[in-house]
């Protein structure tokens, strides 16, 4: 497994919202939720949630799509795609650290995410911390 930084969270974040920009809404959210697409790598994936908290598109669990995730709570009942939401309609983009399931270790650990606000999407990824 490649160890990430912070940093490759935000590089991510920012390639798919130039994807989104070119390719449209429908197109990038059906790619952003192929597990098999450019935005799943290792550990690394894109998910997108609307200012209401409602997922869009999930690089790992298609299951979550259309699901909502507004009072999700991570391991140690921080309600972080609140705080995420909230950062996002009031500064645009931000950072959150959350504790959540890594897929690839099967292990729960903390998570730092990216996310900016582009239209009506919210566009995140992060990285496993130890």
């Amino acid at each position: 497994m490649t160890k990430r930084v912070a940093e490759d969270a935000k590089r991510w974040v920012d390639t798919a919202v130039a994807f989104y920009r070119a390719s449209g809404k429908r197109i990038a959210l059906a790619e952003y939720t192929n597990p098999n697409g450019q935005f799943v790598q290792d550990e690394m994936y894109i998910y997108a949630l609307n200012p209401k908290g409602t997922m869009l598109a999930h690089g790992v669990n298609e299951k979550f799509v259309g699901e909502e995730f507004i009072d999700i709570k991570d391991y140690d009942g921080k309600e972080f795609i609140k705080e995420i939401i909230d950062i996002a309609n009031r500064e645009g983009s931000g950072w959150v650290t959350y504790k959540w399931y890594n897929p690839v270790t099967k292990e729960v650990l903390p998570k730092t995410v990216f996310f900016r606000k582009v239209d009506d999407l919210i566009i995140c990824s992060g990285v496993y911390g130890e």
